[in-house]
């Protein structure tokens, strides 16, 4: 079993005096077997929350439980979880074999014959078996990663915890690596952790993500809940590549006024924010804008900037009131810069925010189809 619990965590640091919160009563549960993923910008606080977990760091207060058992002040041998590193954190003068066989000699009474089957098993897991007597420097960086996921599967924890591993890779060998990890993962059926600040990672990887920015939690949800649910504009923003276009409007009387276009809501809408204050933020995914004819409702005029074509689509980007917002359209669609464009906003796919605070108001409707993935 691997139930965690973190429960008003709290992690300040001294710095000369000034104290520095890192984590600001944290509050999250990660039941047995479940995938999570801390996620967010650099600083926001997700390695120090790994570093509590795994007893790295000391929590300032809150608690820290493991299938109900208080770990809060545990030493990190005593807390049943393992550890990947973003560095690898490997013995440079061992071999592949004792590198992976390493923890279970200095922590269990098990003999050498039973850690060497048990090391072979690992290999064939992760299809190193052929490495085992080849050093760390002969390695590539991805076998060398598969070492390090070995040294942590060999000790069978009720958790693994994973400080952004993929970070150190290129970008193809990261791809395999996230599709591998995460067939792992669900063959073994062991609660996981992991950290990284690739919000493509979060989205693709985890049952549910954490979103964190200055140390507080901004929203925890299955991915598409996050994509399509924003609890606040940080979230909206964070989540999703390209990244959501974000337009300051005032609201008036069912409408939302911009500098360069006026957007007609329904009554529905309307209604929902009628409470709101006036100033707004109108949020908009770049594969939600739409190329619309001249005379449509609500088209609103610009010129193509820069055009990057990916293939399958192509990022257009647009000047709108002298800002630069992103549009993503099909590949076959073609627009060049200095383009004059017409573009729309479908209503069943904006979002909202209230400009002083943030908080969502009105979310896409596509949430409507939105279902959680299957628990473990």
């Amino acid at each position: 079993m691997g139930k965690l619990e973190l429960t008003e965590l709290r992690k300040v640091f001294d710095e000369g005096g000034n104290e520095i919160v890192a984590v600001d009563d944290l509050d999250i549960t990660v039941e047995d077997g479940e995938f999570l993923v801390l996620v967010g910008p650099s600083g926001c606080g997700k390695s120090t929350t790994l570093r509590c977990i795994a007893g790295l760091e000391t929590v300032t207060s809150g608690e820290i439980r493991l299938d109900g058992r208080d770990i809060t002040h545990l030493k990190p041998k005593e807390r049943d979880m393992a550890m990947v590193f973003q560095n690898y954190a490997l013995y440079p003068h061992m071999t592949v074999r004792k590198n992976i066989g390493y923890g279970l000699k200095i922590t269990t009474d098990l003999n050498a014959d039973e850690i060497d089957r048990r090391v072979r098993e690992t290999a064939e897991l992760l299809e190193i078996d052929e490495l085992l007597d080849k050093k760390p420097k002969e390695l590539s960086g991805g076998q060398q990663q598969r070492v390090a996921l070995g040294r942590a599967i060999i000790r069978e924890p009720a958790v693994f915890l994973m400080d952004e591993p993929l970070s150190n890779l290129d970008a193809k060998l990261r791809t395999t690596m996230r599709t591998e990890i995460q067939q792992l993962q669900q063959e073994l059926g062991v609660t996981t952790v992991y950290v990284t600040h690739d919000q493509t990672e979060a989205m693709t990887m985890g049952d549910y993500i954490a979103v964190l920015d200055g140390g507080e939690l901004q929203q925890l949800g299955t991915p598409l809940e996050c994509y399509h649910e924003p609890r606040n504009r940080f979230v909206a923003g964070f989540i999703g590549s390209p990244s959501m276009n974000f337009l300051e409007v005032e609201y008036d009387d069912g409408t939302l006024k911009h500098d360069a276009f006026t957007y007609h809501l329904s009554a529905e809408t309307a209604d929902a924010i009628e409470d709101a204050s006036a100033g707004l933020t109108l949020g908009v995914r770049p594969e939600h804008i739409e190329l619309v004819d001249e005379g449509a409702r609500d088209a609103i005029r610009t010129t193509v900037e820069v055009v990057e074509p990916m293939g399958e689509q192509s990022y257009v980007y647009i000047d709108i009131g002298g800002e630069t917002y992103t549009v993503s359209v099909a590949g076959d669609v073609r627009v060049s810069a200095g383009d004059t464009v017409h573009v729309g906003f479908p209503e069943e796919k904006i979002q909202l925010f209230d400009a002083a605070t943030g908080a969502a108001l009105k979310n896409s409707e596509t949430s409507d189809a939105v279902t959680p993935p299957t628990q473990a």
